[in-house]
Formats: structure tokens, C-alpha cells, sequence
């Protein structure tokens, strides 16, 4: 079979965890192109693309995490892949900067994000053993779960470096290593994707980047530009398809070079 034959996703069943975010809702478009059967789990219901499906699940809840998220697959099927794009954060993530930050705001944060990706990853791979589904874990991830946070980016602006957030995006690295080594005998592959700077707005804000951030980041960035949140969505899809399908336990950087310098 032809590597383009490769790239499709047809009736797979498809879950997509912060479908309507800014990657997500990319990544729900590019799987229904290439024939996926998308089920998206979102705290907040948006216009919905034709041929998905909805279903309201809050990721933060970490009490109630697996109950709703098995009545979601009782509902819809078992996943033969899982994509969690999702951002769960506390209200006041824009004050977890190391002069800001105290314990309770630094564990919250690092229990409603770090550990509902790792539990659900473990959920989801649980079910695909026991119905012996060879599926695909795919966790969004970040170059700052590779590299410290270059403080020369935020120069001349109001934005400031985040505590929890390179504990949380290093600690999803080491999982999908781990993960990859105990599930690999089951044929099931997981992955995360390392993103650099997007295009869009920032964590938690209506509001775009500041102009100043911008012209930071992209003088220091070898291509020189943010990314695009497709370019992100499409290196997803292909390691959700039969084309990547001896890559497991891999953080792919998508950062238009940052972690070269």
C-alpha cells in the first residue's frame, strides 16, 4: 500500500478530547476529511462540524473523571484512537509565575492537567488491551516539557514565564516513553506532540499575543514565524494513521526549529 493510501483514518472511531480548542478543532476537521468517525469531548458545546459527535466531559474533574468518561464509551463505542488536546488550568493560571505562584495554586494545576492526561491515557489503553483494539494514544505536549522557558521571549511585555506548566508538559514526556515500553506488546502506540509557539490567543485570554512577544519569538525561532495550529493538527493525523505505524513512544517537536538552538 502507497504511504499517501496510509494517511486515513477510515471508520476508526475517533476521540477527541478539547475538541473545540485551537488545535483541536483542527485536528476534528483534518479526521473527518480522511473518513474518522470523531466523537468530541469538550466542557463547552460549540457549532458542531457535520458527522461529529458531542459529548460534555470536564477533564478537571478529577472525582468523577473515569466514571463519565466510561458512560461516554458505553455510549459511543471503544476508541480506536484518542487525541487529548486538552488545556485544563485553574482561573488563576496567569498568576503561577515563580513570584506569584504559591503550593495550592501550583498542585492544583499540576493535578487537573498532568494527571487527568496520564489517567486517561491509562484508561483508554486498558480498554483497547481488553478488546484488543492496536490502537493510538496521541497527548498534545510542548517544547517547554523538553527545554526551560527562554525568559528573553517575554522582554518588553506583560507575559511571564508559568511554574507548573514546563512540571506538567516534562512529566507527559517521561509517560509516553513509559507508557510506549509497557503497551507496545499490545500494538498500541503512544505518542505526544511537542508544540512551539502558535498563532491565536493565549491560555486562559480572549486576546492575542502581544506584538512585543511576537517579534521576540520569532527573532529567536529559526523559521522566523509563529506556528499555525493546522501545522500541529496535520503531524497529529499522521501519527494517528496506519502511516506512522512503527512510531511509539515518541515526542515529535513540531516548533519550526526552536529546540535546535
Amino acid at each position: 500500500m502507497s504511504f499517501l493510501c496510509k494517511i486515513h483514518l477510515t471508520n476508526k472511531k475517533v476521540y477527541i478530547l478539547g475538541g473545540f480548542g485551537l488545535i483541536g478543532s483542527k485536528v476534528v476537521t483534518n479526521t473527518l476529511a480522511v473518513g474518522g468517525k470523531v466523537i468530541i469531548l469538550d466542557i463547552r458545546k460549540e457549532k458542531i462540524q457535520r458527522n461529529a459527535r458531542y459529548e460534555r466531559f470536564d477533564c478537571s474533574k478529577l472525582k468523577t473523571l473515569e466514571k463519565n468518561f466510561c458512560r461516554i464509551i458505553k455510549k459511543n463505542g471503544f476508541p480506536d484512537i484518542f487525541i487529548n488536546c486538552s488545556y485544563p488550568r485553574t482561573k488563576d493560571w496567569d498568576q503561577c509565575s515563580f513570584d506569584k505562584i504559591n503550593l495550592k495554586r501550583m498542585t492544583k494545576n499540576i493535578e487537573i492537567h498532568m494527571n487527568s492526561y496520564a489517567w486517561l491515557s491509562k484508561i483508554v489503553a486498558d480498554k483497547m488491551v481488553k478488546n484488543k483494539i492496536k490502537g493510538s494514544i496521541i497527548n498534545l505536549n510542548s517544547i517547554y516539557g523538553l527545554l526551560g522557558q527562554d525568559l528573553n521571549i517575554y522582554y518588553k511585555t506583560q507575559m511571564k514565564e508559568n511554574m507548573p506548566y514546563s512540571m506538567i508538559k516534562g512529566g507527559l514526556v517521561n509517560l509516553t516513553r513509559q507508557m510506549a515500553s509497557y503497551y507496545g506488546r499490545y500494538g498500541i502506540r503512544i505518542n505526544s506532540i511537542c508544540s512551539g509557539g502558535l498563532k491565536g490567543h493565549v491560555a486562559g485570554k480572549l486576546r492575542y499575543q502581544q506584538k512585543q512577544f511576537v517579534k521576540n519569538y520569532e527573532n529567536k525561532v529559526p523559521l522566523k514565524r509563529l506556528g499555525d495550529p493546522d501545522e500541529v493538527a496535520n503531524v497529529i493525523t499522521f501519527i494517528a494513521s496506519d502511516a506512522s505505524s512503527y512510531i511509539t513512544g515518541s515526542n515529535i517537536l513540531v516548533d519550526g526549529g526552536w529546540t535546535t538552538i
